[in-house]
């Protein structure tokens, strides 16, 4: 069973050598300063940093009691 895709894009904010700066810069130990999106070829993914997308919403407003009834 795999817990994490196998096809992550490589980033330096969820890199496992880097470190947040601040919003949108992380300091790489290889680096130095890099930008959040930015990646280079000692990329090492760090499963715990990176935050998911939140799910989709479900949109009610058009849906009455009688959609639920069998």
């Amino acid at each position: 069973m795999k817990l994490f895709q196998t096809s992550i894009e490589p980033r330096c904010a969820y890199c496992a050598k880097g470190r947040e700066l601040d919003q949108d810069q992380v300091v790489c130990s290889k680096k130095g300063v890099m930008s959040g999106g930015s990646s280079c070829p000692s990329f090492r993914y760090d499963p715990l940093k990176r935050v998911p997308p939140r799910p989709a919403k479900l949109s009610t407003v058009s849906l009455s009691d009688e959609d639920f009834k069998l």
